[in-house]
């Protein structure tokens, strides 16, 4: 625990047996009290290899039900076990979890309660192998949702996160899509909702084990994340009332 508030850390997996053990040992657990993995009907040994490990808590979807609907699953068993301090670390080893002291301190302490893993801070994101066409989209979309959002970020689109409990309790993260564009539909919906969110530069591994999306998906997901912050942008004048930024009763 971290000033008496439960650490738990959440792993969305699919196919991620070849990373997973990596990722894992170096989670500090002399500060994280649970960890949840979920397995998206992954095609090889991900789940069986999480139990392995010791990880107490491993769910498995009989079905894909997509990126967004794996963090559906996991916040919510993340609540269900108490959590107060939720970050999600991919274990794919793009992010490392050396990070997690200071995501964590970081709302412990009260100064944000919201923090992301950020490629773009530092420069981490081309050091570390991202592709030229994926960091100049980010900047692209990044630049585009700073400007309809009306809050600054360095990028919205780093899968390195860390929620207070308030945070997750408020929005209505149940009410979003099933894929990729569900972390930019959070991100709007917390900054709808009022709260802060903080920034810490995180370095980045692009490798072929690491998980990644094609240029036609890359293509789906760029269009969503632009939709989502006209959609916002629209709800924060008035002129349209999405139900995905009703806050959770």
């Amino acid at each position: 625990m971290y000033r008496g508030k439960k650490v738990v850390v959440v792993l969305p997996a699919y196919n991620a047996a070849k990373t997973l053990e990596k990722t894992y040992q170096e989670i500090p657990f002399d500060l994280v009290d649970e960890v949840i993995l979920c397995d998206d009907h992954s095609r090889d040994n991900t789940a069986e290899l999480g139990r392995s490990l010791g990880i107490r808590h491993v769910l498995v979807h009989e079905r894909n039900k997509g990126y967004g609907g794996n963090q559906k699953s996991l916040y919510n068993k993340a609540l269900e076990l108490g959590g107060d301090i939720v970050i999600m670390l991919h274990p794919d080893y793009q992010y490392t979890p050396k990070l997690i002291p200071s995501m964590v301190n970081i709302i412990g302490e009260e100064l944000y309660p919201v923090v992301l893993g950020s490629r773009i801070l530092g420069m981490g994101a081309r050091k570390g192998g991202m592709p030229l066409y994926k960091y100049i989209a980010n900047r692209f979309l990044t630049f585009s949702q700073n400007l309809l959002i009306n809050y600054k970020l360095s990028e919205y689109h780093t899968g390195y996160r860390a929620f207070s409990r308030q945070v997750l309790e408020t929005i209505n993260y149940n009410r979003n899509s099933d894929d990729f564009v569900f972390d930019n539909e959070m991100l709007s919906q917390i900054v709808y909702a009022g709260f802060d969110i903080g920034e810490v530069t995180c370095p980045t591994k692009y490798f072929e084990e690491a998980s990644s999306i094609n240029f036609r998906r890359s293509m789906k997901y760029g269009l969503g994340v632009l939709r989502v912050s006209l959609g916002h942008f629209l709800q924060r004048l008035g002129i349209l009332k999405l139900d995905m930024y009703r806050r959770m009763k």
